[in-house]
């Protein structure tokens, strides 16, 4: 196609992570000529699977909660929603090496009575805190409740310090607070603003019983956010393009958007720019926001998975949690992965490792092996038949104190140009949850501007 002659589509999406593949479903489900430009070989975002050897493995561990319903759209969208069942009641066990007297397991779970019935009886029997730690864990969560997530005030105060003045100790906020808020916000509760941590916390444990109910992909990532992804827009006619970037976004003459991949030009009404905050800063025309430097204030916080191959199994549960030790959560990836012959396959995943991302492998492996053995005693003497690391430098956005203000809606100032990604202001953290979240906003205010009848995900779930 020449350089005179752009092809033409009613719609194009930048980027085919999760917010760009929801937003191109919604787009093409409303009836409208979709392009989705990817410049990865796959889709998925920083949700994806790679082969290493005979293992298919993950760059790193993803979980969902059932309070999850964006997410739970999706893979009800993408034919997906038994590649990644949920636990029937919250039930995360939690080994404490920590204790002079020797490890002790405790477990976070609940029961089938009404909020905030449904965990008292968990949090009696918790091991890990003390008897006045735990009434202090009700009286927080009480106060905890009664917060607006949506309060700009909230978003300017940090978790510790709220936390602090309602009497949580420092071995309660490690045993719970951060237990759960590291895991969910990639901070710790410090590092993390009041707005997401209550958001997180009023959602997942104050909302329903079984909101805080953990699902994880029974299958590779890849096989939901790349395979699956791709065969529900090609079902959809959308027109996928791999390893494709957009170079340049300009409007034409009579008003459309011009999108150049350096292959091709593509003339379209409405764009959704699907990328990384810093991507999308290089990409938008002038005006098109109000102070686009703010988007380079927003900061990014790592995420390390180790992954190691024991020549046995170590492990008897799916998960665990730790404290005690450097070690966050592990899980085992054994049958997802295709691991064959004896052993078993385990992943840490490491959130907030600010002060471990670049860390040599020597270094991790002689922090990480001994640290597995004494959480789990089987691997003790068990032979290592694999041992490598995943990083993500810039996993999340950082929820830190005061990063609500910075977050754009998913509107500009531009006609018909609009903005996805789990970083734009959905209210939530930067969760797979927010990703799809954030490009159904996009898809529905595209839609709106087309005068197009529409309806929301969530309400056609309902």
């Amino acid at each position: 196609m020449s350089d005179d002659a752009p092809r033409s589509s009613r719609a194009v999406v930048i980027g085919g992570g999760i917010a760009g593949v929801t937003a191109a479903l919604r787009l093409a489900d409303a009836g409208l000529d979709v392009t989705l430009l990817e410049g990865r070989p796959r889709l998925g975002g920083l949700a994806f699977s790679f082969r290493r050897g005979g293992l298919m493995v993950d760059n790193g561990q993803h979980v969902y909660l059932r309070c999850c319903t964006a997410y739970r759209w999706f893979l009800d969208r993408v034919d997906s929603a038994q590649l990644a069942p949920l636990q029937n009641r919250l039930d995360v066990p939690v080994l404490d090496v920590g204790r002079p007297s020797g490890p002790r397991l405790g477990r976070l779970r609940r029961n089938a009575l009404p909020v905030p019935l449904h965990l008292a009886a968990g949090l009696a029997g918790y091991p890990h805190l003390s008897l006045a730690e735990r009434a202090g864990v009700a009286r927080a969560a009480l106060a905890l409740g009664r917060l607006d997530p949506d309060d700009p005030a909230l978003d300017e105060v940090d978790f510790g310090s709220w936390l602090a003045r309602h009497g949580q100790s420092p071995r309660t906020i490690e045993a719970l607070w951060d237990l759960v808020g590291v895991a969910t916000l990639n901070a710790t509760a410090p590092n993390s603003s009041l707005a997401l941590a209550a958001k997180v916390f009023k959602t997942g444990l104050l909302s329903e019983p079984g909101a805080a109910d953990i699902g994880w992909a029974a299958v590779p990532l890849g096989d939901i956010h790349d395979t699956m992804s791709r065969k529900a827009l090609d079902s959809a006619g959308v027109r996928t393009e791999l390893r494709t970037k957009a170079g340049a976004l300009t409007r034409t003459d009579e008003g459309r958007w011009l999108v150049d991949t350096g292959a091709e030009r593509i003339e379209a009404e409405t764009v959704v720019l699907a990328v990384p905050q810093r991507e999308t800063h290089g990409l938008l025309p002038e005006g098109s926001l109000d102070a686009p430097d703010r988007l380079l204030d927003i900061g990014t916080s790592p995420i390390l998975n180790v992954h190691v191959v024991y020549d046995r199994k170590v492990l008897k549960r799916p998960f665990f949690a730790a404290l005690g030790s450097p070690v966050q959560w592990v899980f085992d990836r054994t049958a997802t992965s295709g691991l064959t012959g004896p052993g078993q396959y385990l992943a840490v995943s490491q959130s907030a490792a600010d002060d471990e991302i670049d860390l040599p492998v020597a270094e991790l492996r002689a922090r990480y092996l001994p640290e597995l053995e004494r959480l789990l005693p089987a691997a003790r003497g068990a032979g290592i038949r694999d041992f490598f690391v995943t990083r993500e430098r810039t996993a999340t956005f950082a929820p830190a104190p005061g990063t609500g203000r910075l977050r754009p809606g998913t509107r500009t100032r531009a006609p018909g140009l609009f903005l996805a990604g789990a970083w734009t202001a959905t209210g939530w953290p930067a969760t797979m949850e927010g990703a799809v979240r954030s490009g159904a906003s996009a898809a529905d205010a595209a839609l709106l501007a087309l005068g197009r009848s529409h309806e929301h995900p969530l309400q056609e779930a309902a």
